[in-house]
C-alpha cells in the first residue's frame, strides 16, 4: 500500500472521529442518578411523544406510577402500550388532558384528585412551537395559552395534593429560546401583531419567571420547582418550521440535535437527583444549573406575569 493510501484512510479515520466526537457533544450527558421512585406519582403532560415519552419510560423503569396527560386518546393510548412495553412497567395509567382547554385542564385535575392520594412529580412538558396564529379555546394564543397558561392552571389546581405528598417536585420545561425573550404585557396574547417566534420566545421565558415566582410561594413547603432547557431534540415540535424542517430531519437524526432520549435526560435529573432541592427555582441544562436571561430574575416582572395568569385563567394559588 502506498503513503497515499495510507494517509488517505488516516484522514477518513480521524474525520470519523471528529464526528462521532461532534456527535457524543451536542447529545450531551445523561442523568446519572440511580434513584428509585417506588410508590411514587408522576403526571408527565404531553408524554405520548418524543421527550415526555421517554421521560416517562425511564421514571417508570425506577418503580413509579406514572399518569400519562395527553391530548389525543387513539395517540395515547398507542403511546401507553409502547411505554408499558418498554419499561417493563404496568404502572402506567392514560388520562386525557387539552392544556388549550381550561375546561379540560379543570376536569383532568378533578378526576385525578378523586383517584390519587398523593402527587410527588409533575412534568410539564407538553408545548407548542412557532406555530401559526392560533387560539386556545379559551381565547389565549396558542403558544402562551398552552406552554405557559394551561401549565399555570394545572400546577395551582394539584399544589394542594403536591404539597400534601411532599418531599414533590415541579419541573418546566422551557427552552434557550428563552433567552430572546421578553414580556409584553400590553399584548401578551399577541392580538395587536404576531411572531411566531416572539410569541414562542414569550412562552418559554414565562416558564421561568413561574418556575422562580412559585419556587418563592413554596418556601419551606417542601415542594420544589426547576426550569429545564432540553437542548435542540428532534421531536415533533418541528412540524411548523415549514423548509427548516428538511435540515431538522437530516442534522437531527445524523448531527446536531439530540434524540428524544438524550433530550429527556434533564428532565430526568430535574426530577430525581438527590439533594436538588436546595438549588430550587433554577434554570438548568444538560443535568447543570445554568444562568437565564436577565429578565427572569425580575420579581417585579415575574409577580406581574402571576397576577395576569390568575386574572386570565380564574385560577388561584391555593395558600
Amino acid at each position: 500500500m502506498d503513503t497515499c493510501c495510507i494517509w488517505t484512510y488516516v484522514g477518513i479515520a480521524a474525520l470519523c472521529l471528529i464526528l462521532y466526537a461532534l456527535r457524543k457533544y451536542f447529545l450531551g450527558p445523561k442523568c446519572q442518578s440511580k434513584a428509585r421512585l417506588d410508590g411514587k406519582t408522576v403526571i408527565i403532560t404531553g408524554a405520548n411523544t418524543g421527550i415526555g415519552k421517554e421521560t416517562a419510560i425511564d421514571l417508570a423503569k425506577r418503580g413509579a406510577i406514572v399518569v400519562l396527560a395527553c391530548r389525543d386518546q387513539k395517540r395515547g393510548e398507542a403511546a401507553l402500550d409502547e411505554i408499558k412495553e418498554r419499561s417493563g412497567s404496568s404502572k402506567i395509567v392514560l388520562k386525557l388532558l387539552d392544556l388549550a382547554s381550561l375546561v379540560s385542564i379543570k376536569e383532568f385535575a378533578e378526576s385525578f384528585l378523586k383517584e390519587y392520594a398523593a402527587l410527588h412529580i409533575l412534568i410539564n412538558n407538553a408545548g407548542v412551537m412557532w406555530c401559526p396564529y392560533m387560539k386556545t379555546k379559551d381565547g389565549f394564543e396558542m403558544q402562551i395559552g398552552v406552554n405557559h397558561f394551561g401549565h399555570f392552571a394545572l400546577t395551582n389546581l394539584l399544589l394542594e395534593r403536591l404539597k400534601e405528598s411532599a418531599p414533590s417536585r415541579i419541573v418546566n420545561l422551557s427552552s434557550m429560546g428563552h433567552l430572546m425573550g421578553t414580556m409584553n404585557f400590553d399584548d401578551i396574547n399577541s392580538q395587536k401583531s404576531y411572531s411566531s417566534y416572539g410569541a414562542y420566545y414569550q412562552s418559554k421565558l414565562a416558564n421561568i419567571l413561574f418556575t422562580k415566582e412559585i419556587h418563592r410561594k413554596l418556601v419551606d413547603t417542601g415542594v420544589t420547582a426547576y426550569a429545564v432547557h432540553p437542548g435542540g431534540v428532534d421531536t415533533e415540535l418541528s412540524r411548523h418550521i415549514g423548509l427548516i424542517k428538511v435540515f431538522v430531519t437530516l442534522a437531527g437524526k445524523y448531527m446536531f440535535l439530540k434524540t428524544p432520549e438524550y433530550g429527556a435526560q434533564t428532565s430526568i435529573y430535574c426530577a430525581v437527583e438527590e439533594g436538588l432541592e436546595k438549588r430550587s427555582g433554577n434554570y438548568f441544562q444538560d443535568c447543570h444549573e445554568q444562568e437565564s436571561n436577565k429578565e427572569s430574575y425580575d420579581e417585579g416582572i415575574a409577580k406581574k406575569l402571576w397576577e395576569v395568569s390568575e386574572d386570565l385563567t380564574k385560577v388561584k394559588f391555593p395558600f
